[in-house]
């Protein structure tokens, strides 16, 4: 396998990794305690939790799904003293919880048809439903923390694990990532030697990242109205929100404002410390012009110590995706061992609409650009972006993708350091292409799922939104999720609504990622391809 391509060790890690987690979560994905499982009080702290939480003596009662997780837990006794007699009930009130943790839609047509296989108890008890475990994590970390040890299934156990191992590779792009991007922006301003060329770099990159945002949009709003996946033709749905979910969203001024503030950073080393990249980049940018600006023997060193530096960078860089392969496995191995199947069948249309439209402007409407705009080979020039495409898919993170693509774009794509240095960075901050549609998609459905016609003109309203959200959208996993509340204010949809499509944001995440990183990618060959001409230098082809 080490003689193997980079692209083809990925690509094999993924459908390794993908292909055991099904059978993972297809054969051990389902653990039911069976008996209560009595445990004594004490402090407790599961793999990941920052701290210890104290439980009270009691018992814990789980059933352990891909689709959802029922957990009931029955505590008596003081306070962690121990203090309790067992079931006899002891000293102290006893007291008894249940969690329903997965996607409310499916967890109330669940209860409606068959019921819930709680264990036998007294009266009726409430039970509180939750989206996800995370959420659980947070607002009742001892439940969290007794089902981490007492009720996951194996397939969960493995997946988890995979998720630990999976992002200490994440950490390591991470960790790369903030020296990489000064470094190399440093090193490609510098090397311009007019500041002016810069501005024209600046202004061809602005222009196609708001032009693929803007296709990207209509493909989307074409898609969900061709395929409407919110019509069902049963009752319309009021909008149900997952635990957690419901929050009051920024205004869009706000948020655009909020970009505008982050490019001034009041402290530029707390902006390295915190990852702020909107401020690096804009700063690391100043710095590179004024060091144009002064010229002489000063910019001499300045280069030749930041394309030093840099070179050190792509090093270490380097010899971190050698290991790509092995983080890719890990990361989709835990995606896979814990997705249950049955969240696919209820909002499957939905996943058609996001997936075909995402494929569309990944498969015919960025190649489109490549071949016509920036000269290039999309095939060629995809087999050069594809460690990057994977490890995007794979991570659902564009920062935390970022050092590789930067390697991908110079290494294999051939493009020069100036203009991958400078597109990047910037692509991984405001471009989000799949991020902009997936919004457009979602907030029509969410409209169409509550029986809610919206109009073109809204339509309208939801495109230009979505098109400057998405310059606000962070790098990270689930975004695009913040960002939405934005939208469906903008609208009049209650912001709660979300939580009907949170079960399967994670998968197309993973999808919306490799096209934010692919668009990013191509804007670095339209950019390059005007560059060469300003140089009267003929672009170089993608090679692998």
């Amino acid at each position: 396998m080490l003689r193997m391509a980079l692209h083809w060790q990925i690509l094999l890690a993924m459908l390794l990794g993908a292909a055991l987690g099904v059978v993972l979560n297809t054969t051990a994905g389902r653990q039911s305690a069976g008996q209560t499982v009595e445990y004594p009080a004490g402090a407790m702290q599961s793999l990941g939790m920052s701290q210890p939480v104290v439980v009270r003596q009691g018992k814990i009662w789980s059933l352990d799904t891909p689709e959802r997780v029922f957990i009931q837990i029955e505590e008596w006794g003081g306070e962690g003293e121990g203090e309790g007699e067992g079931d006899d009930g002891g000293e102290g009130a006893s007291e008894t919880r249940r969690f329903v943790v997965g996607e409310r839609l499916l967890v109330e047509r669940q209860r409606g048809e068959v019921g819930e296989p709680w264990p036998p108890g007294d009266g009726e008890i409430r039970r509180t439903v939750m989206a996800t475990l995370g959420k659980l994590k947070s607002q009742d970390p001892a439940a969290y923390a007794l089902f981490q040890k007492h009720g996951r299934s194996l397939a969960r156990t493995i997946g988890d694990g995979a998720k630990t191992l999976g992002d200490l590779f994440l950490r390591m792009l991470k960790m790369v990532s903030i020296p990489l991007i000064i470094t190399s922006l440093l090193s490609g301003v510098t090397g311009l030697g007019h500041a002016e060329r810069l501005g024209k770099m600046f202004g061809r990159t602005l222009l196609y990242y708001l032009a693929t945002s803007l296709l990207a949009i209509v493909t989307g709003l074409l898609m969900v109205n061709l395929i409407r996946p919110g019509v069902t033709g049963a009752e319309p749905l009021v909008a149900v929100a997952a635990e957690g979910v419901h929050q009051a969203g920024k205004g869009l001024g706000v948020v655009l404002f909020e970009q505008l503030e982050n490019m001034i950073p009041p402290n530029p080393f707390e902006a390295i410390a915190t990852g702020n990249f909107l401020s690096i980049i804009a700063f690391s940018l100043a710095f590179g012009v004024c060091t144009i600006l002064v010229g002489g023997t000063t910019a001499k060193r300045i280069n030749e110590l930041v394309d030093a530096a840099f070179q050190v960078m792509m090093k270490l860089t380097m010899l971190i995706i050698r290991i790509a392969p092995l983080g890719v496995f890990f990361l989709m191995l835990s995606a896979t061992a814990s997705q249950g199947a049955g969240v696919f069948g209820t909002l499957g249309w939905y996943m058609l609409a996001v997936a075909c439209a995402l494929a569309i402007h990944a498969l015919i409407v960025l190649p489109a650009i490549l071949h016509f705009v920036a000269k290039q080979n999309p095939l060629r020039f995809a087999q050069a972006m594809s460690p990057a495409l994977l490890t995007a898919f794979s991570s659902a993170s564009s920062n935390g993708t970022l050092p590789l693509t930067l390697t991908c774009v110079e290494e294999r794509a051939k493009i020069s350091n100036r203009v991958g240095s400078f597109v990047l960075p910037l692509g991984a901050t405001i471009n989000m292409d799949g991020t902009a549609l997936y919004e457009v998609v979602a907030v029509l459905f969410i409209a169409q799922l509550s029986g809610i016609e919206l109009p073109l003109s809204q339509q309208i309203v939801v495109a230009f939104t979505a098109l400057l959200a998405s310059i606000g959208a962070a790098g990270i996993p689930h975004a695009g999720l913040v960002m939405m509340v934005i939208i469906l204010q903008a609208v009049g949809l209650p912001t709660e609504s979300q939580g009907l499509i949170i079960a399967v944001d994670r998968v197309l995440d993973m999808c919306r990622t490799s096209v934010n990183v692919w668009s990013d990618s191509c804007g670095c060959a339209v950019v390059s391809r005007f560059e060469a001409e300003r140089s009267e230098l003929a672009p170089e082809p993608a090679v692998s």
